[in-house]
């Protein structure tokens, strides 16, 4: 028969196990919050590149993901005035009980301006930890292929030479953006600035938003195509219209910039710039850890191409 540990050397073995519990409690937990996907123009939640590309964001960060469809996805995505869209989405996240204490919002295109939309303008939502912007027509485009004034992306043309016609005309952006002197609204602001983390990630290649530096924030100056003005010497910035620079300052914004065409990126680069701000309070420690697997196990690395039009595959 095994004899029994005399009383000192018991005390010492409960306590090292005590001190193993203490140290254990105090390692800091990593935990997922839920997220949404909102799409890009002519594409749907259906589509095998959106579901595909969910899917994976599921499955690294360990969180429940959703798109949320509007009306029937690939028309109404461009019919549908962005207010209309903004407010759809608005009363679905309202409803799904699984975000009531928070979630991060993934955008594509054009679906980052109804995601901001959702941010500023949902009363009563829940609230938006992290946004992530993959090509988001943030300051406007320029150039909208196919585009007619009753469109969904007339809500964010802007023509640096028309500024006039803009101001009177467009439906969107200028409310999005806080633009109107006299009508901004400090709630706007409130709430875009209560952000934990902005990424915004543009596109090296980007041919369809005009100027590429959009997704950025960065823009043309109003009367002239030239140059193109980053961020930080624009009026939304510079007075801060909607929290931008309160972000920017507080270290809550992440400029990237990634290969590519519009919204081309690697299954690499949604692990390193995508991923960490869909785990909780680890955006920074995630992303080494990731880069570290990278490095020891590569990825093939597929493209996804998630284009106008729900032109969606692999390459």
């Amino acid at each position: 028969m095994a004899s029994a540990l005399h009383l000192p050397a018991r005390n010492v073995v409960l306590s090292a196990l005590f001190a193993a519990v203490i140290a254990v409690s105090l390692i800091p937990t990593t935990y997922s919050v839920p997220f949404i996907v909102l799409h890009g123009i002519g594409d749907k939640c259906t589509n095998r590149g959106i579901t595909r590309f969910t899917e994976r964001l599921s499955n690294w960060s360990a969180s429940t993901g959703y798109c949320i469809e509007i009306g029937d996805g690939s028309w109404d995505s461009w019919v549908m005035p962005l207010l209309k869209q903004t407010s759809s989405v608005c009363e679905q996240v309202k409803k799904i009980d699984d975000l009531s204490d928070g979630y991060n919002i993934v955008g594509l295109s054009q679906g980052n301006a109804v995601a901001r939309g959702v941010i500023e303008f949902c009363d009563g939502g829940p609230p938006v930890k992290n946004f992530v912007s993959l090509g988001g027509p943030h300051a406007g485009t320029a150039s909208i292929p196919f585009c007619g004034e009753h469109l969904a992306p007339s809500g964010y043309l802007k023509i640096p030479t028309d500024i006039a016609a803009y101001e009177k005309g467009c439906r969107f952006l200028p409310k999005l953006n806080n633009e109107i002197a006299g009508e901004r609204n400090s709630t706007y602001k409130e709430r875009f600035s209560s952000l934990e983390n902005l990424v915004l990630i543009m596109f090296e290649h980007d041919t369809v938003l005009i100027p590429k530096e959009t997704a950025w924030f960065g823009y043309y100056p109003d009367g002239a195509f030239t140059p193109i003005l980053p961020a930080n010497e624009t009026a939304l910035y510079i007075e801060d219209w909607i929290g931008l620079k309160t972000l920017d300052e507080a270290g809550k914004v992440q400029f990237v910039s990634v290969p590519g065409n519009h919204l081309e990126i690697s299954e690499s680069c949604m692990q390193e710039y995508v991923v960490p701000y869909l785990t909780d309070g680890t955006s920074s420690k995630a992303a080494a850890e990731i880069s570290s697997l990278n490095k020891i196990w590569p990825l093939q690395d597929p493209i996804f191409k998630l284009g106008v039009g729900g032109l969606v595959h692999d390459q």
